[in-house]
């Protein structure tokens, strides 16, 4: 009888004002709606009955408030590798304003003036793939939306591939293993139901 492969379950946080408002939301630290707790708590009935060796959350309340209500709060660790994307001088800012200036500006392939670059994100993001494989079982961790997108680096993708994988809040992805540790791949992606 083989052993099961180890999972990385990504809990994107649920709706907060800017995440509503369509604003950058990277370092600023901004509490849930009602509408986000109502949806995070569906995301925890989605993750029930699934064991996880380790828990990590971002340390932004957004992040550990959806890791609580969801049910896992008491076990996780918090880990600031976890953080969103550092924006910089675009905290705050809709996509819209800044492509007023930048009209051919993309976050994963530009990354932000006084913020964080595709590359200083990607290393983070390995540095949590690197810890999450030596847990040895399925982990789960809770983020923020565009630094999970950069989960394309669990597949030693570019952090750039990240701006093909859309996600939205309060959603659940699984990275995993095909046929071994060899075969890394998405088993699940933005589910949100």
């Amino acid at each position: 009888m083989s052993e099961a492969l180890p999972m990385v379950y990504l809990a994107r946080h649920g709706d907060t004002a800017w995440t509503q408002s369509g604003q950058h939301t990277g370092r600023t630290d901004l509490p849930l709606t009602e509408d986000g707790e109502r949806n995070t708590q569906r995301l925890g009935e989605r993750l029930k009955g699934t064991r996880f060796t380790k828990v990590f959350t971002s340390p932004l309340q957004r992040a550990t408030r959806t890791c609580e209500l969801a049910g896992f709060g008491a076990v996780a660790d918090v880990f600031p590798e976890l953080l969103e994307w550092d924006y910089g001088q675009y905290e705050g800012l809709r996509s819209a304003e800044i492509l007023k200036d930048r009209p051919d500006w993309q976050l994963f392939r530009d990354g932000c003036p006084g913020g964080e670059s595709p590359a200083q994100v990607g290393e983070r993001a390995d540095r949590v793939i690197e810890r999450v494989r030596t847990v040895g079982g399925n982990v789960l961790l809770f983020s923020s939306g565009h630094f999970l997108r950069v989960a394309s680096r669990w597949m030693a993708l570019p952090p750039s591939s990240g701006r093909y994988l859309v996600l939205s809040t309060a959603s659940l992805s699984v990275l995993g293993y095909e046929h071994n540790l060899s075969e890394p791949v998405i088993r699940l992606w933005n589910d949100n139901h």
